[in-house]
């Protein structure tokens, strides 16, 4: 069945749908929860793997060659046959002696239905199934879901699944630190501990390197237009603190004011005015004059925002000190690709100054961005 699912995916995409491999193991997750019914099984892949409904019409040819339904219908269940075609079928199978057969829908009697005969209806189990399907279609949509078209009903929904990604990037950085610290053989003190083995280096010894935990500075705009990333950003990083050496978390409209994360919400610890009209570059000029002693070589600056400056001065040469004075910058860009350097955007003025600018247009993207910028370093 594995087999036959990859063919199945592989004719997707040559028929022109686009399916990641993260999308083919959804898929099949939920075909795994989908039970043996032929229409639940349909909708469990649909689910999963059909972006966009104009391409339903692809997905159901695909599937009806790959999967056909069973050819053997029972008459009672065709809808539109009228009672003279069925009392005709029923006559056609009577025997060679004339005598009616009983049909098929009424059991002839004494006859003891079996137990392993399915019944009729929707079975507990069968809506439990159909409902683990919905959610991860669900899960999967608020995925691929952009920030900006955000209802406040799918914010609230996306919470739960935040703090699983979060636990999920935790559990990254551990592992990633905890390969750090035993990359390299210690060749003296395995040989030494050979010798009470007869010489077969059994227990290896490693290097006990600890690497240095860096500082890390966010910078997050915190006006309307990206609210819900720098929420979301804020509550991925905030259970990662204890993998850095001192963690600082700031949002902006046009001045930066220290944050932080209590009950899953960010409380600004001075006036933060939400309905003012983004500065960035008065933002690089503040923190240049009031918290340059954050930014040294052992900093990552870790900034989120659309760039997006009003037509005011980007103030560029600003970002490029910082640059010179810490180990990385990055520029998380919540809005879409192809809506950079439009309008008031001036993201192609900062990306000279940045080593990365990466998209986090939606939650998936955010996560791989995230996980893009701490790959190198720790």
């Amino acid at each position: 069945m594995k087999t036959r699912l990859l063919e199945f995916i592989d004719a997707l995409r040559v028929a022109s749908l686009p399916i990641s491999v993260t999308e083919t193991l959804d898929a099949m997750q939920a075909v795994a929860y989908a039970g043996v019914s032929h229409a639940t099984f349909r909708e469990a892949l649909a689910a999963t793997v059909v972006k966009d409904e104009a391409d339903r019409p692809t997905f159901d040819a695909v599937f009806d060659r790959f999967f056909a339904a069973p050819s053997r219908v029972r008459k009672k269940n065709r809808p539109g046959t009228s009672d003279a075609q069925h009392g005709a079928a029923t006559q056609g199978r009577g025997g060679s002696d004339g005598v009616t057969r009983p049909p098929e829908s009424e059991p002839a009697p004494g006859h003891q239905p079996a137990k392993s005969e399915p019944q009729e209806g929707r079975t507990p189990r069968r809506q439990s199934d159909n409902a683990q399907v919905q959610r991860l279609g669900r899960r999967r949509t608020l995925h691929a879901l952009p920030f900006r078209t955000m209802s406040p009903r799918d914010v609230e929904e996306c919470t739960d699944l935040v703090a699983e990604l979060a636990r999920r990037f935790t559990a990254h950085l551990r592992r990633r630190q905890h390969a750090a610290a035993r990359t390299r053989i210690d060749i003296r003190r395995t040989i030494r501990r050979s010798l009470s083995t007869g010489g077969v280096p059994l227990r290896p010894a490693y290097r006990q390197r600890s690497p240095g935990k860096p500082d890390l500075v966010v910078l997050c705009d915190c006006s309307h237009s990206v609210t819900t990333a720098s929420r979301f950003l804020c509550s991925l990083i905030a259970p990662a603190a204890p993998f850095f050496r001192r963690t600082r978390l700031f949002g902006y409209v046009d001045t930066p004011v220290e944050l932080s994360i209590e009950g899953g919400h960010l409380v600004p610890h001075g006036r933060l005015d939400l309905y003012g009209r983004s500065d960035f570059g008065k933002t690089l000029a503040s923190v240049w004059e009031h918290h340059q002693s954050l930014l040294t070589r052992n900093s990552i600056v870790l900034i989120l925002g659309d760039a997006r400056n009003n037509r005011r001065p980007p103030r560029r040469t600003l970002l490029q000190r910082i640059r010179r004075l810490t180990r990385r910058v990055i520029w998380l860009n919540p809005d879409e690709a192809a809506r950079w350097n439009t309008g008031d955007s001036v993201i192609a003025a900062y990306a000279p100054h940045c080593d990365a600018v990466l998209a986090a247009s939606c939650l998936r993207e955010l996560i791989v961005a995230v996980r893009r910028a701490f790959r190198q370093k720790l």
